[in-house]
């Protein structure tokens, strides 16, 4: 383990509470900062149209993917992010995970998602997720971890990993 990595038994999730909210919009309004220092937003436009997608995306889910779970993610027994998972006889879709900028690149993201690989080996499903056009990070990081594009979408493309026929007695 270098320097940056994460001692995986760190790594912990619990579920969402009532005072969530705000370390939820943080954890959100975090992954949009290259967008504000691009379109160079004043601050009270930027936190309207912020609190909007992030009304938007939260509507869009619970619509869309209404048993789905969303945890806080704990690094040390601290607030480092978020995940949102959607789990059906056919799939698990990772809807969304959000680390902090303090958390990021040690491993976090991708510690959590090879346990939804692991779970998605054990219940014989694919894992799914949707990484935007515009983030070719994700999509490498989805691909080093064995998912393939399967799908474009609009601003995104539907990322799979199927788990090995052995493994999964398929």
């Amino acid at each position: 383990m270098t320097a940056h990595e994460v001692d995986p038994g760190t790594i912990t999730l619990r579920p969402i509470g009532e005072d969530d909210g705000p370390l939820l919009f943080r954890v959100y309004a975090s992954t949009r900062e290259v967008e504000r220092e691009a379109w160079q937003w004043e601050d009270e436009a930027w936190n309207a149209f912020l609190r909007m997608q992030f009304d938007a995306q939260r509507r869009h889910y619970t619509t869309h993917f209404p048993n789905a779970v969303q945890s806080i993610v704990l690094r040390d027994g601290l607030p480092a992010g978020r995940t949102w998972v959607y789990r059906s006889s056919e799939e698990i879709r990772l809807l969304d995970i959000a680390i902090l900028p303090e958390h990021r690149r040690c491993g976090i993201g991708t510690h959590l998602i090879r346990q939804l690989q692991e779970e998605a080996r054990q219940a014989g499903v694919p894992l799914h997720h949707s990484v935007e056009f515009g983030n070719p990070g994700a999509k490498r990081l989805y691909e080093r971890l064995g998912f393939v594009a399967v799908q474009s979408h609009g601003m995104h493309t539907l990322m799979e990993w199927v788990p090995p026929a052995a493994e999964s007695g398929g």
